[in-house]
């Protein structure tokens, strides 16, 4: 474990001054432990009494103020109780009779008023809190951080969640903007983000490992662990995990390993994977991914610009542009998913593309899958949600079908680009019996009405990509999605054609 407290320097400092703020990250980056570590440290150094609680099971109240109030009131006082503090420096018990919408305020002040230390409270899953709950909550925590000077209240409180306080107002049924100086929401001095890890913070995690129990990660595989995560701290103690505990590997673990171990999360879809696909038929999610997934600029709307700190809040994507998913391993899940209706429709078995001498019949796979849309891509482009990304959903569904379990895909997208690139890895043993690797890319284009060929512009990226990968030829796919394309009986048609640099490629039309 990474010393929690040396991931935000910048809390201390905040504290010290009295302020209130907000800790959001993506769930299971380590902002508990991280404000649970803090506060056993500011409470042992002198003048603070710091406590962290949880807001979770006020979830249950919806907009009943008084049920509200109870549940994180009795929260407050279990976590308090839960150290080895002096009596004086805990909360009153009972509490002080209040009206419903008030109860919450008059306790913190009642408690900070006998306890003698300053008191700071760092409220935990704040985002449990809904609608009229949430205002109520932070209303009372407004008025009591106005009257410090007048009435005792905590010196500092810290509200943790998944987002941004802007992000509170939109669940709470207000905007995200801030014109009304007197709301509830506008207490708050700073937002603080818990970052990822960086490369050497990986290394560094894992030479713990290696310093308990003697075994080492190759220099690659560390570097693999961060190229597939981009340091979101679940995916890298997650992958440890599924090396060490779970694959059970013995002596120097490597890069390969990793690569299997990130296949065995991605196929059990682990719970954090799991819980953030759910998140993406959210209309909010949608609006933001549906450009990125099939490569087109988003629509201009007003709200566009919440939405996208929405999802950038939940760890989808990347925190600053250009739009792209957060991570490969989050690109590969989020088209999976998106897939699983369009897979079930697949039924060629994977091992007939399998030649004799053990490569992938990458030229049969695109010949079969016209087959395919002949007959039921019509269908499928209605089906599914992220209509706009449509055809590269069902193709890389396809393809996941019959490449998963031998081999591996590899994609890449992102919003304003215009196309997606998927890179085929297949391994096969050599003529000595050395383990090789075969590589096939692929780029996707739509053609859409009102716009012309995009042939010319796909060579040139395809050209792009292969240059990348150091390859001599590839496949330049385009769907047709204009009303004047060829009947859906007639589609599926391969040429070949000349890149700007010279390279033979083919290009399927469908």
């Amino acid at each position: 474990m990474l010393p929690p407290a040396e991931r935000l320097p910048q809390a201390r400092v905040l504290i010290e001054m009295d302020r209130y703020f907000v800790l959001h990250a993506p769930r299971q980056t380590g902002k508990t432990t991280t404000l649970d570590v803090l506060a056993s440290e500011l409470t042992a150094e002198g003048d603070i009494a710091a406590l962290m609680f949880s807001c979770e099971r006020a979830k249950a109240a919806g907009d009943d103020y008084a049920a509200a109030e109870e549940i994180l009131l009795d929260a407050l006082r279990k976590a308090a109780t839960g150290w080895d503090w002096p009596a004086e420096w805990l909360p009153p018990d009972p509490w002080p009779e209040a009206a419903p919408g008030t109860r919450f305020g008059s306790a913190l002040s009642e408690w900070c008023r006998r306890c003698p230390r300053r008191v700071v409270l760092f409220m935990d899953e704040i985002d449990a809190l809904q609608g009229n709950n949430m205002v109520s909550i932070l209303s009372q925590l407004r008025h009591g951080h106005n009257a410090r000077s007048r009435e005792p209240f905590p010196g500092s409180v810290v509200l943790c969640g998944l987002r941004d306080v802007r992000d509170y107002k939109v669940a709470s049924g207000g905007k995200a903007d801030g014109s009304n100086p007197a709301s509830p929401f506008n207490i708050i001095a700073e937002s603080l983000r818990l970052g990822d890890f960086t490369a050497d913070e990986i290394a560094e995690l894992y030479d713990q490992h290696t310093r308990a129990t003697g075994q080492e990660f190759a220099k690659d595989a560390v570097d693999r662990v961060f190229e597939l995560t981009q340091g979101q701290p679940w995916l890298v103690n997650a992958l440890a995990h599924e090396v060490t505990f779970k694959m059970k590997v013995t002596g120097t673990i490597t890069a390969g390993q990793v690569e299997d171990a990130k296949e065995r999360l991605i196929r059990a879809r682990a719970t954090h994977l799991d819980s953030l696909a759910a998140r993406l038929h959210e209309p909010r999610v949608k609006r933001v991914m549906e450009p990125i997934v099939s490569g087109d600029f988003p629509h201009a709307e007003y709200t566009f610009s919440d939405d996208l700190s929405y999802v950038r809040d939940l760890g989808l994507i990347k925190q600053k542009p250009p739009m792209e998913v957060a991570n490969p391993i989050y690109r590969e899940v989020i088209l999976r998913v998106l897939g699983d209706v369009s897979e079930q429709y697949v039924r060629a078995d994977p091992h007939s593309f399998v030649l004799p001498d053990g490569r992938f019949d990458l030229p049969r796979l695109l010949r079969e899958f016209v087959g395919f849309w002949r007959e039921h891509g019509e269908v499928l482009i209605q089906q599914e949600g992220y209509h706009e990304a449509a055809c590269q959903i069902i193709l890389m569904a396809y393809l996941h079908r019959l490449v998963n379990g031998g081999g591996y895909l590899d994609r890449e997208y992102a919003a304003g680009t215009k196309r997606l690139d998927v890179l085929v890895r297949w391994p096969y043993p050599g003529p000595d019996g050395k383990k090789l690797m075969q590589r096939d890319a692929m780029e996707l284009k739509v053609w859409r009405p009102k716009e012309s060929d995009p042939t010319p512009d796909g060579l040139t990226q395809l050209d792009q990509y292969l240059d990348r990968l150091t390859l001599p030829t590839g496949v330049l796919v385009i769907f047709d999605r204009r009303p004047e394309a060829p009947p859906w009986e007639e589609r599926g048609t391969f040429e070949q054609a000349t890149t700007p640099s010279g390279r033979q490629v083919t290009v399927l039309r469908v």
